[in-house]
Formats: structure tokens, sequence, C-alpha cells
């Protein structure tokens, strides 16, 4: 009997969920530390695990929704594509304008909701744009947009698994904007049905962009980080914000062109008569040119000598 206890107390317990899960939060907890030293952006302390979960949707992406992408392009002609695209902006309008609502612009409010009525009534619900042609331009923004606006700070930037770039603040706007959603408060079968209808198209229409990325970007995933919190910095500034400047540092320095009506500061440009001429040859005039001397003319023969 006491052979038997002492080998169960020599076998080792199983590991119970809650303790896996724990040895997981602290790898992820030793794997952002590292995160910390001279190379080390500020605004992502979290770079370790970021580009791992960058890397399973890259990976996801490339397996996964570029065949579906590609082949919903070639079977789906163009115009159809279109109309898929304008349906679900109309639907999008709806949370736009409750998050212009909230972000206190009356203006973009009134002109988002006019959207919504003009397209959802003369657009066939939506599938023809025609608040655009109308001059009704779209004021796109989210509920993470909305918290920038009330003073909530950003917070380290994030990666979310399948959903992509994204930031502690913004994450937090993706679950409120698929509460204003419309498509949200649909059964259950339409609203995933039109959430992979709206995936698989705006794939499509973002195949150019990730072609353009891969040839371009060196590391795609400081790339999109520093591409996504630019934009996001612009957006929520309503485009007041500085965007880098890509001169060269000789065409930085190079003086400017003087502004036509000179410019404050400009240096003013030597006028006429300022501006020392070179010396031209100097024309001779009339009368200082020298007569030509007049021909003698032949003497009359004396009389009696004619012939």
């Amino acid at each position: 009997m006491f052979s038997r206890l002492s080998s169960l107390r020599a076998v080792a317990p199983l590991p119970s969920p809650l303790a896996r899960a724990l040895a997981a939060a602290s790898l992820t907890l030793l794997a952002t530390g590292c995160a910390t030293g001279p190379n080390a952006n500020p605004k992502d302390p979290l770079e370790p695990m970021n580009r791992a979960i960058f890397t399973v949707n890259d990976k996801a992406d490339t397996y996964v929704a570029q065949p579906l992408a590609k082949g919903y392009q070639a079977v789906t002609p163009e115009p159809a594509r279109l109309a898929v695209t304008n349906f679900f902006n109309n639907f999008s309008d709806v949370g736009n304008f409750a998050n212009n609502v909230l972000q206190g612009k009356p203006v973009e409010a009134v002109e988002t909701l006019m959207r919504v009525a003009v397209n959802s009534v003369l657009g066939i619900g939506g599938l023809i744009d025609i608040a655009t042609a109308a001059g009704m331009p779209r004021h796109s923004t989210d509920f993470g947009l909305t918290l920038g606006t009330w003073g909530v700070p950003a917070g380290p930037y994030l990666v979310l698994p399948l959903f992509g770039p994204s930031s502690i603040r913004d994450g937090v706007g993706v679950a409120g904007s698929i509460f204003l959603d419309p498509a949200h408060y649909f059964d259950t079968a339409w609203r995933y049905s039109m959430f992979g209808v709206n995936v698989v198209n705006t794939r499509t229409n973002m195949l150019g962009a990730t072609d353009l990325l891969s040839q371009a970007a060196l590391d795609k995933y400081a790339f999109v980080r520093d591409a996504y919190v630019q934009r996001r910095e612009y957006l929520l500034s309503d485009g007041d914000s500085a965007l880098p400047s890509y001169e060269d540092d000789e065409d930085a320095s190079a003086p400017a062109s003087p502004a036509p009506g000179g410019a404050p500061g400009a240096p003013a440009t030597p006028k006429a008569a300022d501006t020392p001429k070179a010396d031209a040859p100097k024309t001779p005039d009339a009368a200082a040119t020298p007569a030509t001397p007049a021909t003698p003319a032949t003497p009359a023969p004396a009389p009696g000598m004619a012939k």
C-alpha cells in the first residue's frame, strides 16, 4: 500500500487549463520585455507579440483571404463588385452618422444622414452611390476616433488577430463599432453571411495595395505600423497634423525661388540700372566717318587742240 502511495506521489500532476493560461501569459510578458532597447519604438512596446500576431495574420491572408478574393474577382464582374461595395458603404454610413454626432460634427452628421436617405431610396438600397455624384461627400469615421475626440489616449500599438493593426483605444472602438452596425441586429445567418461577403469584397478591392506593399516595403510590419499610426493621427486632427517630409537634404537646402511681387524675406532682385552691362562696341557716327575724296574733274581741252 505504501509503495502504491509513493508511486502516486512520483507522478507529476497534469497541468490545469488555468495553469496553461498563466504560463502562456508569462511567456508573453517575457517576450514583451525584450522590446526595450535603443531601437525600440516608444509607440510599440508590445512589438514581439505584435510581430508574432502579424505573421499569423499575414499567413492567413496569403493562404486563405487572397485566394478567396482572387476567385471572387474572377467570377464577379466589376459592376457587380462596385454595387456590393456601395451597398456596404451605405450600411457603414449609419455608423458614420452616429459617430459624427458623438464627435460634435453637425455638418458631417447631416450630410451623412442625407447620404443614407438618398442612396437608400434613389440608389436602390445603396447599390448605386448617387449621393457622391450629387456633391455629398462621404465622412468615414469609427468609434475609436470618437474616443480619441473625447480625449482618450491611443495607448500602445496593437495587432489584433484577423483584424490587423490597431491600438488599445481602437481595439475598444472595434467592439463599439460592432453595435453601431445595422447588420449586427439581423438574424445570425444573415449577419454572418453579410460579414463574410463584406470581408471578401473588401479584400478584393485591396489586392493592388497588397502587391505594392510586398514590392516596396523592406519590413512589412514596420511599414504597416508607421502608416497606421500616422493615418490615425491625421484623421484625429481632421487633416491638421503635419505629414512626414520625404525631401532630400539637397532639395531642402536649396534656396527657394522668389515669389512674384517679392515675398517677405526673399532676396531682392537687382534692378536693371544697377546691373553692370558689358561695354558694347559703339558704331561710329556718320559725322565721324571720313568722307570719300571726290574724283578730280577732267580738264577741258584748250582751243585749237581739237582735231
